[in-house]
């Protein structure tokens, strides 16, 4: 073997190496961002779970807001099918999108209820009612420390799939594509936990 055909087996296995750990670090870094994401699918599904026994409790003392709880129902239900949808792929943006649009509206129809059940002290001082607050500001803290870690894993991902040379070869794996961040469309009002005082 001589030198020339030395140098082009060592220029192939160098470029070959630095393909397969490009292609190994975008799948650590995709499966890291999935993985992140099924940990607020955990938070959120308990959430959902939550909110029909909220609003069943509520049911007795407010029969005159009968809208307002069917508004929370109907938000919760497009929230879950928006989990549902974005649990699928988390990586579609749509999915991601449609998922954030929902939870912005299940957290108006949160807020909603809550201003309304603050006429009714009965209901505030109900045990039932208390613990479910409690278990639902709790449910969205950790709902949003999950999705900041999976805003965070994503970001990761995103920038290395970005960068040079990592972004010629994502390309050509063809399924590395962007992922896109879980957001609220009003983020001011979403950074903190909404504040549930039953």
């Amino acid at each position: 073997m001589d030198f020339s055909t030395t140098v082009v087996l060592i220029v192939i296995a160098v470029i070959a190496f630095s393909i397969v750990n490009i292609y190994n670090k975008l799948v650590t870094l995709k499966n890291r961002y999935q993985n992140a994401f099924s940990q607020i699918e955990v938070q959120l599904k308990r959430r959902y779970d939550l909110i029909p026994n909220l609003v069943e409790t509520a049911k007795g003392y407010i029969k005159h807001e009968k809208e307002t709880l069917e508004n929370v129902l109907k938000a919760r239900n497009a929230a879950q099918a928006g989990l549902q949808s974005a649990s699928a792929n988390p990586s579609d943006t749509g999915a991601m999108q449609q998922l954030g649009a929902a939870e912005t509206q299940l957290h108006g129809a949160l807020n909603r209820l809550n201003v309304v059940m603050e006429a009714y002290p009965d209901l505030k001082a109900n045990q039932n009612m208390m613990q479910f607050s409690e278990e639902l500001t709790s449910t969205e803290n950790k709902v949003s420390f999950a999705r900041q870690a999976f805003n965070d894993a994503v970001t990761d991902y995103n920038t290395y799939r970005q960068m040079f040379p990592s972004n010629i070869f994502a390309n050509m794996f063809g399924h590395m594509k962007d992922a896109a961040l879980l957001e609220f469309e009003d983020s001011k009002e979403i950074q903190a936990a909404p504040k549930v005082s039953f």
